[in-house]
């Protein structure tokens, strides 16, 4: 229990503490009280002082209304201070009213400065004081012409009264203060001043019209330099200022045309120092303000263009140049995101978004027609001579390879073609320093650097560039007509030279490759090779060759190695069309054989080269392999594998031997599917037998690159018999790859009409199917590791995603619709709708999902044109399609039948709701085609190519085409070469090339078996039915045959007896009831000394056509 002290203690604490809370919380509320007071006080004095004032200003301007003399300037300074000092719109606006008419009242007085508003402008202490009230009065008017409404009465009364403060003042020829005096610099330097550029910006575009009061003091000037500076740099860089005119009052542009303004800009801007001037002033945001005014202002004026041409062009250069020095090509600290320029180094005006619309709409103007024919009109006035064109050859059918067809399609294309325009050699003959060929050279630099600068409107800009048909072709005869020889050699000299002329030749150059690589690549292959819009055939053939030499020699000659900058942008351009028309031409060929190679580069010096390491050599092989003959590639494909080999230590040699992974198989299960809904199930026996799948899967990078050795064991668990020595592993590599590449097992499927192979999409419906996928890439890169040949037809569009060209910049799945289903691609361009301006950029931004080729499928005629999709697989359109195609009601999704169930993929989010109308119709093509050939089969690919990447090196095969890689990896489809395969066979036993088994083998093969058979006959000596891609030449072991005396268990080997009765046809006994047998290890047919061809013959097919490998006696 607490005692009595301690409670008194307790309770005398206690009490102090409350006490101290007391006199603090009073504190509080005196404080409080203070600050409510000086708060009322504060705001009563404020009302009384507003009062006071507002009484005042009604004094004042009651007084004026009665009549009495005139107030003076001063006394309108001064109290207008006071109003503006209290204003508020709704109390004071009639008093704002007032004051705007004392003030134009004093300025109408005659004879009497000091009652003259504007006089106070000259007294050097209330100048700025004046200024800032002028400026804060004109923008209330500015603000209430907003609200007025010039139907009312009233308002269109004020409307009038604040339209004549805002003329007076920005027109000083009503200012009776300076009639008979000079204008002085000071004085104008006022009226601009008052006329501020965000006075301006910010006002209605109903009452817009008034800005073109601003040029008055200008004209006034006569243009004086000191005035069209700030002109230039305030006014007309008010966002999209030309276009607001032309809405709201079109007719009051004539006041700037009456005054020539445009050629004033130009004669002002051309000049470098200024233009840098203004630019600066202004920095790149405002400076493409400022571009697009008066672009839009050249656009209305295309008579002072044509006098003008070279001013403008250069006025133009130098605004792009300006903005180029702070345009970055990727994201860093010191960077800003800007909708038309991309990633910028200089401070970006976010308040300029809502208008950039309108600016890019102004911009356009310098990609537009209009403009194209006045600065192109001295190449665009030239003819290019033509004979007369013949009937229309008849359209081909639009297959990706079409090797046999090839020498009908190249008549055709020249016969239709015999419009010979004169341009397919290059013939010189025009000086380079000609004013003609100076002023075309300007132009294309003008281009060239808006390509660069307007990084995110590149495509409008070469979409526009190309929208004349005739442009292209006659820049490219222009080009051959330059310097004494013309073509190739000039371009060459002039990389070699770093004056202005020669970059703006090689601007010319850029910019022809640019837009050609851009045409070609949005153009399909019926209006490529049918209809060849812009550019002929043979012409194409012609580019393609000076393409081909021009990048070929600033590879070879070291150009290449060490460029940056304006020699590496020409690189890329020049190569970036080359490799479009390359790729063009391997999916259906415009060119003749041998087209692309380089025959002054001999193979064994760029093997030297490569040897050596030269940096040149691998460039070659890295950007144009296509100038190597296919031959020669394939012989440096095995030579980098060898030299792989020897380095990971997978060769023989004296000294060491390879590790080798040892495999038994079953095989009837090497790849075993007991039930479709159970999948793929792999059986894995680890002691008895170890099935492929598992087997191989588990095995490291290393191992699988390495010496694999298989062990076959028959239904009846019996070992087969044969020593593998790679030939037992090259039949279960071709047995496995068979089975897993079959249809009806549902990983991989078959295209409509050539049935070629793809990924199924699916094969999803199996357990671990992407380990599959990637044990299957490993299979086939296993394969062409060791040089097998497999009979695996791909899709072209397969093949090329495993070259990796589904990321160029320039591909695109329409292109590769022809090898997934021709008459898919057929309806598809079948059916072209017209395209509205507006479409294009509705479908713009879908596009780019789909790929950085966004407006693929545009074609420039009169109009441009879309191609819609043809619908659905299903559905077969006869005749073009000329109605709406939203009447059709399709969306932007794909219905699959997946096992009997519809199943909807959506191509974009929510697309199953989203109609596909004439506007959005390209985004669906290039949707559909990406879902088709990409999405659907992603993540299926994706493994099979890190498989087959794990085994081949990507730069490996990166040096063949498409069709190319297919021959890498099934060899030829031409017939065995019997010649060549009786030409490198080998033989023992006392067999020899005269014998007459030996005779009889070769007629019968040549004469009595089919192509299957033969083919046949080939795999069961060499377990491949297909010849190695080089010849037999090149098969490793070469083709043997031994003469055989007893069975396979009795065969010791050649002694010099059995050579002996073999070479004199002595036999130990008949041998009539023996079959051939053979060893792939060895690639060793073993042939019974028959005595008849007929024996021969029943024997040897009855042998190739029973599948039991080793075990036939």
């Amino acid at each position: 229990m607490f005692t009595v002290s301690q409670t008194s203690r307790a309770w005398f604490i206690d009490r102090a503490r409350q006490a101290r809370e007391e006199r603090l919380e009073q504190k509080e509320r005196e404080r409080s009280a203070v600050i409510i007071q000086a708060i009322v006080r504060g705001f009563l004095c404020r009302r009384r002082l507003h009062r006071d004032l507002r009484r005042e200003t009604d004094e004042f301007f009651n007084t004026d209304d009665s009549g009495s003399s005139k107030r003076s300037a001063l006394c309108i300074f001064k109290i207008a201070r006071k109003l503006l000092f209290i204003y508020k719109t709704k109390e004071d606006n009639e008093r704002l009213e007032k004051l705007c008419r004392s003030i134009l009242s004093s300025m109408d007085a005659e004879n009497e400065p000091k009652v003259w508003y504007v006089s106070l402008a000259l007294s050097k202490d209330l100048t700025l004081l004046w200024i800032k009230q002028i400026k804060n009065i004109l923008w209330y008017c500015c603000e209430l012409l907003e609200q007025l409404k010039p139907e009312i009465l009233q308002d269109s009364r004020l409307i009038t009264l604040h339209l004549t403060m805002l003329v007076t003042f920005t027109d000083t020829s009503t200012w009776k203060i300076l009639r008979g005096k000079v204008f002085t610099v000071s004085l104008r330097w006022l009226v601009f001043t008052i006329s501020l550029r965000w006075l301006v910006f910010t006002i209605s575009l109903r009452w817009l019209v008034f800005t073109v009061s601003l040029c008055c003091p200008v004209v006034a000037a006569q243009f004086s330099d000191n005035l069209m500076r700030p002109f230039v740099i305030h006014i007309m860089s008010v966002p999209a200022l030309m276009t607001h005119l032309s809405t709201v009052a079109p007719e009051r542009l004539s006041v700037l045309e009456s005054h020539d303004m445009l050629r004033k800009f130009i004669v002002f801007l051309r000049d470098s120092d200024r233009c840098r001037d203004a630019c600066e002033s202004l920095e790149g945001c405002r400076t493409l303000c400022l571009m697009g005014n008066i672009l839009h202002l050249g656009s209305l004026n295309p008579k002072v263009l044509e006098e003008e041409t070279d001013g403008f062009v250069s006025l133009l250069t130098q605004m792009l140049c300006y903005c180029q020095k702070y345009v970055s090509q990727k994201k860093s600290n010191l960077t800003h995101w800007h909708p038309v320029l991309g990633w910028f180094s200089q401070s970006v005006d976010y308040g300029l978004n809502e208008s950039m619309y309108l600016i890019t709409k102004q911009l356009q103007f310098l990609w537009g027609v209009p403009l194209i024919r006045i600065f192109f009109s001295d190449i665009l006035s030239k003819k290019l001579l033509e004979h007369p064109e013949p009937a229309p050859a008849q359209p081909s059918s639009p297959q990706n390879v079409l090797p046999v067809k090839m020498p009908g399609l190249l008549k055709r294309a020249f016969q239709k073609s015999a419009s010979v325009r004169n341009i397919l050699r290059p013939v010189g003959g025009r000086r380079v320093d000609s004013t003609e060929v100076q002023k075309v050279c300007s132009i294309c630099v003008l281009y060239q650097t808006s390509l660069a600068t307007l990084t995110q409107i590149r495509l409008q800009i070469l979409t526009g560039l190309t929208y004349l048909d005739d442009l292209l072709p006659k820049l490219w005869a222009f080009i051959c007509e330059l310097g004494p020889h013309g073509g190739l050699k000039l371009f060459l000299e002039c990389l070699n030279n770093d004056t202005g002329e020669s970059k703006q030749l090689l601007a010319m150059l850029m910019l022809f490759c640019d837009c050609s690589r851009h045409l070609i690549t949005i153009l399909d292959d019926i209006e490529v090779y049918e209809e060849q819009i812009s550019f002929k055939l043979e012409e194409l053939v012609t580019i393609s060759s000076f393409l081909n030499s021009f990048v070929f020699k600033m590879i070879w000659d070291g150009i290449v190695e060490n460029a940056k900058g304006e020699t590496l942008e020409l690189f890329q351009s020049v190569h970036g069309w080359l490799m479009v028309l390359y790729e063009r031409d391997c999916r259906r060929r415009f060119a003749p054989e041998d087209h692309w190679l380089r025959k002054d580069l001999k193979p064994w010096v760029l093997f030297q080269e490569l040897d050596k390491d030269r940096r040149r050599a691998q460039l070659i092989l890295q950007h144009i392999p296509h100038v190597v003959p296919h031959k020669n590639r394939v012989l440096l494909f095995r030579n980098m594998v060898t030299k792989e080999k020897e380095k990971l230590g997978l060769v023989e040699t004296s000294s060491a031997s390879p590790h080798v992974t040892h495999i038994t198989i079953r095989r009837s299960r090497m790849l075993e599917t007991p039930g479709f809904a159970d999948a793929v199930l792999l059986t894995v026996e680890i002691l008895s037998w170890k099935d492929g799948y598992e087997q191989l899967r588990q095995l490291s990078q290393h191992a699988m690159k390495g010496v694999i050795r298989v062990k076959f064991v028959n239904d009846l668990g019996v070992d087969e018999a044969g020593i593998d020595q790679d030939g037992v592993f090259k039949e279960f590599l071709e047995e496995i790859i068979k089975r897993v590449f079959d249809p009806a097992l549902n990983l991989f499927k078959t295209t409509s009409g050539d049935e070629r192979l793809y990924p199924s999409p699916t094969s999803y419906i199996h357990e671990n199917y992407l380990q599959l996928f990637e044990f299957v890439g490993k299979m086939l890169g296993k394969a062409v590791y060791e040089g097998i040949v497999v009979d695996v037809p791909f899709a072209s569009f397969f093949l090329s995603q495993m070259l990796g060209h589904h990321h160029s910049i320039f591909y695109s799945s329409v292109d590769e619709l022809p090898s997934l289903d021709s008459e898919f691609y057929k309806n598809l361009t079948s059916i072209k709708l017209r395209l509205t301006a507006s479409s294009i950029h509705m479908t713009r931004d879908l596009c780019r999902k789909v790929g950085p080729v966004a407006l693929r499928g545009l074609s420039r005629r009169e109009d441009l044109h879309l191609y819609p999709y043809k619908l659905q697989c299903f559905l077969s359109v006869p005749q073009r399609y000329d109605g709406d195609i939203a009447d059709l009601g399709l969306t932007l999704s794909y219905d699959e039948d997946v096992m009997g169930q519809l199943v909807c993929h959506e191509l974009v989010p929510g697309g199953k709701t989203i109609p596909v109308t004439n506007e959005n119709k390209i985004s669906y093509i290039h949707l559909m085609a990406h879902f088709r050939m990409h999405t659907q089969i992603k993540n299926q690919t994706a493994a099979l190519i890190s498989g087959f990447r794990s085994i081949i090196k990507p730069e490996w095969i990166r040096m063949f085409s498409t069709p190319e890689l297919q021959r890498l990896i099934s060899g030829d489809n031409a017939e065995i070469d019997l010649e060549d395969l009786k030409k490198h066979t080998v033989y023992y036993g006392g067999f020899h090339g005269s014998h007459r088994v030996i005779i009889w083998l070769w007629d019968i093969l040549a004469s009595d078996f089919t192509p299957d058979e033969r083919a046949m006959f080939l795999k069961f000596v060499t377990s491949c039915s297909r010849p190695p891609l080089l010849g037999f030449a090149y098969l490793k072991p070469p083709f043997s045959i031994r003469c055989v005396e007893v069975s396979d268990d009795q065969d010791t080997g050649d002694t010099l007896g059995s050579v002996l009765r073999g070479f004199f046809t002595i036999r130990k006994r008949e041998p009539g009831g023996r079959l051939p047998t053979s060893s792939t290890c060895f690639n060793l047919l073993k042939l019974p000394n028959y005595s008849k061809k007929s024996v021969l013959r029943e024997k040897l097919r009855y042998a190739i056509s029973m599948n039991t490998g080793f075990e036939l006696s």
